[in-house]
């Protein structure tokens, strides 16, 4: 693709200041209850590749301080340069030295014990992931195929069902839930909701048909 202008970026936040805690507040009401579906509400232009909701968390959390890595597909796009001019941010080619990482609906997921895990001593100085995916909605507990979710900030058990997330997260998830104080974070981004899915939550993938004997894995 062409390099873009500055002319033809989309705009950020009308009001940077009220935008930016808006969108703030959605992330920390998602991180603090795993599997909310959070509705995300912003007036910024948000580039054409990558989920609009998505876009406006890291639009809202980068500064000149954040190193951030984006997959093929948003590295392709304007997506870099529109964050890099509204937020100051330094794009990095490796997601292992990315305190943020995106990747868009399709794009491989590095695996997440590749990314910055922060230390016992500073464990937020870890990786957080913004992952597009298809589909993310809160469903009946033992749905099939369902992420059933547990730990601090869900009262009882939850159920959350996604399309879009690799076939080895689970296994990935129950690595980086173990690393705990050390670990990633993420993020699942659609085109208007986000979920929070922190180091501390446990979460088990139900059977992927309804009727089979229930296979759980544990992430």
């Amino acid at each position: 693709m062409s390099a873009p202008t500055l002319a033809s970026l989309g705009a950020g936040f009308s009001n940077e200041a009220f935008g930016s805690q808006t969108v703030f507040r959605a992330v920390l009401q998602a991180l603090s209850h795993p599997g909310r579906c959070i509705a995300l509400e912003h007036d910024a232009q948000t580039p054409a590749v990558g989920h609009a909701a998505s876009a406006a968390v890291l639009l809202a959390l980068l500064d000149s301080d954040c190193t951030l890595w984006l997959s093929p597909r948003l590295a392709a796009s304007d997506a870099g340069v529109w964050l890099r001019f509204h937020t100051g941010c330094t794009l990095v080619n490796d997601p292992a030295h990315a305190r943020f990482v995106w990747v868009a609906q399709g794009d491989a997921l590095p695996a997440l014990q590749t990314l910055a895990q922060g230390s016992d001593t500073y464990p937020d100085q870890s990786a957080t992931c913004v992952v597009d995916v298809a589909q993310a909605t809160v469903t009946p507990v033992g749905a099939a195929g369902a992420w059933r979710l547990t730990g601090p900030g869900i009262q009882g058990v939850t159920a959350l069902a996604v399309e879009g997330l690799p076939e080895d997260f689970a296994a990935q998830w129950v690595a980086n839930h173990a690393a705990f104080p050390r670990g990633v974070d993420v993020l699942l981004g659609t085109a208007e909701h986000i979920v929070g899915l922190p180091r501390t939550t446990r979460a088990i993938r139900t059977a992927a048909h309804a009727g089979c004997e229930p296979q759980p894995q544990e992430a």
